[in-house]
């Protein structure tokens, strides 16, 4: 079995943000020899987070409002106490980040068949940025068999 490891570098929007990183994982499978076996895309960050869904803008959108629902950013939270502990200068306010990217997931597994990412019709890999801007990275890893 063969395993390549990558860092895909991403460069974020103000807010959350959403971004189809697929493009950027089929072209990394492109440069193995890897045909069948598993891609792993995680996320390296605790206000981000990914998720396997359609890249739809009009959607897109719902997923931001739905997720400022779940943990609005003028709620009280103590994470966000910066007096009480030590932090770097610049440090935000984002306890509602944190907890947005609670709800979702930091990690996805996509088989690979044949030479490609076994995703339905309208799937595609959103990594989330739920404290941006910022620079980002994401591990990927792909493990399988030669072609």
């Amino acid at each position: 079995m063969l395993i390549v490891n990558k860092l895909l570098d991403i460069e974020t929007e103000p807010g959350i943000s959403i971004r189809n990183v697929t493009p950027d994982i089929e072209n990394f499978l492109a440069t193995t020899s890897i045909y069948n076996g598993q891609i792993l895309i995680f996320s390296r960050h605790t206000t981000t987070a990914l998720a396997i869904n359609e890249n739809e803008q009009r959607l897109l959108e719902d997923i931001k409002v739905y997720l400022r629902k779940l943990a609005p950013e003028s709620d009280r939270y103590l994470h966000n106490d910066l007096h009480l502990r030590d932090v770097p200068d610049d440090e935000p306010m984002n306890a509602h980040s944190h907890l947005m990217a609670m709800t979702l997931s930091t990690s996805e597994v996509i088989p690979i068949v044949d030479g490609k990412l076994a995703l339905g019709t309208w799937q595609s890999v959103l990594f989330f940025d739920l404290d941006g801007p910022r620079k980002r990275t994401l591990f990927v890893q792909i493990a399988g068999e030669k072609g």
